[in-house]
């Protein structure tokens, strides 16, 4: 089975595990249990043989299987494990290197003992560590002097001896008591929640499984072509499908792991778990029982995934809940009906706002701003033949035609969080914007150009239309976008340029690859990058993004989050241009006005200006290889910017749907919609002449 898409992107991936669930589990501090892990399988020789036929086959870069793709494998898999080099020693390292340009004939063959090998080390290396972190966290730690800690996994080594390791740890340590002091967190609290943290982390590594390892460790090779390419275990492919479709069967909760406790991140909107109404943010799960009378199952220090099995079921039964309320140690056990839930915070989302003035009349102009999270496509009912899927392309037509009734008087569409999606999905929603024309190219490894048409002559919006993109703008949307400015069709603001992922991949259901019958084994799937896409215009967006026409102050510009910033991208290509009908609504005439005036309020904006003064603050602790373990000095440079809690701030918040149907208008929506009356203005003059 062969899905196309074009993939959400690797650093949005599917971060939250449903029930709707995304999570955590609480934890007991206590020796870790032995590991379920022995040998490899039969079926991980057979999954790893079909991933290696399809990677050979398939794959856009024709790369040999080879000691290069061993090496990056390698480095990949050490990197997944221990990324701050705390755990294994060097002389581990020294070890593991024997096997460096192995893994590819190991391959091969299906064998994946090196992955056991090294697993194995990794849990002694955390037992090592565990006696250590408990030890530092039991004595007294002077924060008065001047030591720092070093923080780029580049300029580190692995320890080499036991107490090498123990000095790292116990500024690590002093280190993780900082931060929590920042956040109004100390003395045995502090310490408690550091203990949990890691004999938590420790836990749930012991409760890896085989589907678990085989998943982490097929990954590390194929995105040892590029970063996009991967590996699904049956649970992860499962999770991916649902939030293409946008629906599952649970009790629509999230949920996170927060130092070893299963803590409801979310509830959704209109859920099972919201009519019931008992359930809130901050409740920690700690049973869970089946129908109303099962044994309540203790999941404190329970993997999520098992969690998360335990919750899950189908619609019409019941679930209960033993919880502890985030404003109470008492215990008490929620009874919830499981139901269908429609993931609606991840739908396309329409609201009509008013802005500016009209210079005719003086009325405000009526400005319709879509929200668009993902490119998302119910594969599955496409597949069936259903006729009302679940479709990206359906849902933004409903929500234009509304626009159309209220006559506005401009579309936004805003792709700022969206990491793209279906390709499907992609093509025939440009071309809600654009009469029939070619709207993307599409190149294989074999050279072919592939170009994709707009088949339909008719536009469900023929009015001004600006797309608004930041970096986490990736994939799908980078086609959008790309088409719309090639077209000269609209107006593209927002971050300085989108994430700049210009490549396609196919979703091959192994199962149905190895045996070619309708119910065949559910044994994951292999994502792997077949394609590069053009703009009509033969430009690529693969590491350079689309760059907005106006951009708009943000922090988001300045992450390391690019797909130049990931490992083993796809190199920039160009291919020749397709002949289409430019509409010619943008042009430097257009955009200089619009960037002078957008910068002229931005310097007037008090709001604007903190964000430029937290860009540059941003800047100046991201450049730095450490930090300071100072108590004084720390607080003192949080007080001005936490860097790493504004990145995940961003990270979050962009991931993230707003929990409600509502479009959030803030300071940057404001902008948005000030450039959208200008460039308004812009074109009633134009048309004038």
């Amino acid at each position: 089975m062969q899905r196309h898409v074009v993939s959400r992107s690797f650093w949005v991936g599917v971060l939250t595990v449903l029930v709707l669930i995304s999570g955590l589990a609480p934890v007991a501090v206590s020796a870790p249990r032995s590991s379920a892990l022995t040998a490899p399988s039969a079926r991980d020789r057979q999954i790893t043989l079909a991933v290696v036929s399809l990677l050979d086959r398939e794959h856009l870069s024709s790369h040999e299987l080879d000691d290069e793709i061993s090496r990056r494998a390698f480095a990949n898999f050490m990197k997944m494990l221990d990324p701050m080099k705390v755990y294994f020693y060097q002389s581990d390292l020294d070890a593991f290197r024997h096997y460096e340009e192995r893994l590819d004939d190991m391959a091969r063959r299906g064998d994946i003992s090196f992955a056991y090998l090294v697993f194995k080390t990794f849990l002694e290396r955390i037992d090592d560590r565990l006696a250590v972190i408990d030890e530092l966290l039991a004595m007294e730690h002077d924060f008065t002097i001047d030591e720092n800690l070093v923080i780029d996994r580049d300029a580190m080594q692995h320890p080499t001896t036991p107490q090498e390791a123990r000095e790292r740890w116990r500024k690590r340590i002093k280190y993780d008591l900082l931060v929590l002091l920042a956040d109004d967190t100390d003395g045995e609290e502090a310490v408690d929640r550091l203990r949990r943290r890691y004999h938590s982390f420790a836990n749930r590594m012991y409760q890896t499984d085989g589907d678990e390892l085989l998943e982490m460790y097929l990954s590390s090779l194929t995105t040892a072509y590029d970063p996009h390419t991967s590996y699904m275990s049956p649970s992860t492919l499962e999770n991916f499908e649902i939030m293409m479709r946008l629906n599952l069967e649970g009790i629509g909760a999230s949920l996170q792991s927060v130092d070893g406790y299963t803590v409801v991140r979310k509830i959704i909107p209109g859920g099972a778990a919201d009519r019931q109404g008992e359930l809130q943010v901050e409740d920690r799960v700690v049973g869970v029982g089946q129908g109303d009378d099962g044994e309540l199952v203790d999941v404190v220090d329970m993997k999520l995934s098992d969690v998360v099995a335990l919750i899950r079921g189908k619609r019409g039964t019941t679930v209960r809940l033993e919880v502890t309320p985030a404003d109470s140690p008492a215990r008490k056990v929620i009874r919830i009906e499981r139901d269908r839930i429609e993931l609606t915070d991840s739908e396309a989302k329409g609201q009509i706002f008013e802005a500016g003035r009209r210079p005719a009349d003086g009325r405000p102009y009526k400005i319709g701003v879509i929200d668009l999270p993902s490119f998302y496509m119910d594969m599955a009912g496409a597949r069936a033949g259903l006729p009302n899927f679940k479709s990206t392309t359906r849902d933004v037509r409903n929500i234009l035609d509304g626009f159309r009734e209220k006559d506005v008087d401009a579309v936004v569409l805003d792709l700022r969080r969206n990491g793209g999606g279906s390709l499907t999905e992609a093509i025939s929603l440009t071309g809600l914007f654009l009469p029939e024309g070619p709207v993307v190219q599409v190149k294989d490894s074999e050279g072919r150009v592939q170009p994709y048409h707009n088949l339909d002559p008719g536009m469900a919006w023929k009015g001004p239309l600006v797309v608004v993109v930041s970096q986490f703008s990736a994939s799908a949307s980078e086609i959008l976008a790309g088409a719309i400015q090639d077209y000269g069709r609209g107006l593209v603001i927002g971050d300085y340029a989108t994430h700049g992922k210009g490549t396609v991949q196919s979703l091959m259901d192994l199962g149905q690859q190895l045996f070619r019958i309708p119910n065949a084994p559910a044994m994951g799937a292999l994502k792997v990058t077949m394609q590069q896409f053009f703009r009509p215009s033969g430009d690529s967006t693969q590491k350079r993004g689309v760059v907005s026409d106006v951009e708009i102050p943000s922090l988001t510009t300045h992450l390391d989050i690019s797909e130049s910033d990931l490992d083993f991208p796809v190199a920039f290509d160009r291919i020749e241009p397709l002949n289409f009908k430019r509409f010619g609504y943008v042009d430097p005439a257009v955009r200089e006005p619009l960037k002078r005036r957008s910068a002229e309020r931005v310097a007037q904006s008090e709001e604007f200006n903190k964000v430029l003064r937290n860009i540059t603050r941003y800047q100046e602790q991201k450049a730095r290889k450490y930090v300071t373990l100072n108590k004084e000095k720390f607080l003192a440079e949080r007080a001005e910017l936490n860097a790493e809690r504004e990145r995940q701030k961003q990270l979050e918040e962009m991931n993230d749907a707003n929990g409600s149907s509502e479009i959030k208008r803030d300071y940057y929506l404001d902008e948005a919609l000030a450039i959208t009356v200008d460039f308004l203005n812009a074109r009633q003059v134009a048309q004038a002449r």
